[in-house]
């Protein structure tokens, strides 16, 4: 059986009208409860959870000869944005985006070279010679560095790979060995 339901409200109290001819014919039965409303009938059957809570002594119903009403008492004065109460559905969490790493790192790479001042300039310009050069060039400062203690960095394995590196420290300064 098709039936309508509406609802209407004041400020104390939200009214239902179930339109179902001859409910009394039909052996109607409506149940309050402070949270929902149950009516059947012969082949109907309206289940409401309702939005807010309701004062059940204060609350009744009376069937009309087209028509039953159910009439609730509020709790409280305030406005139902609906009469049922509405099912919250969780949403899935938003798919994070692929994130580009290569770009982010190139991102940071560049605000540290701005922000870099003196020594720390000079070692990310050395930082980025050696990982933009070819093999080769990374062999001759490698081996550069190493054999000269630090005081010699050069790209050109022609030059430093025919023989051993010497020791050429700064104008004004002297090179020792470690001792033993």
């Amino acid at each position: 059986m098709s039936v309508r339901h509406d609802w209407y409200q004041s400020e104390t109290k939200v009214v239902i009208t179930v339109l179902l001819k001859n409910a009394a014919d039909k052996n109607y039965a409506v149940g309050i409860s402070p949270n929902r409303v149950h009516m059947t009938a012969d082949g109907y059957e309206l289940d409401l959870k309702l939005q807010h809570p309701i004062v059940v002594e204060r609350s009744s119903h009376k069937a009309f000869s087209t028509k039953v009403e159910i009439t609730l008492a509020k709790e409280t004065g305030i406005r139902w944005d609906d009469l049922e109460e509405k099912a919250v559905v969780a949403a899935a969490p938003p798919k994070p985006k692929a994130k580009n790493w290569d770009q982010l790192v190139s991102e940071e790479e560049k605000i540290d070279e701005k922000e870099a001042k003196g020594e720390a300039a000079l070692n990310n310009l050395f930082k980025k010679i050696y990982s933009t050069s070819s093999p080769e060039v990374q062999k001759a400062m490698n081996k550069s560095f190493s054999e000269s203690g630090g005081t010699v960095l050069s790209t050109n394995w022609n030059e430093v790979g025919k023989e051993k590196v010497t020791v050429k420290p700064p104008d004004g300064t002297e090179f020792r060995e470690w001792e033993k």
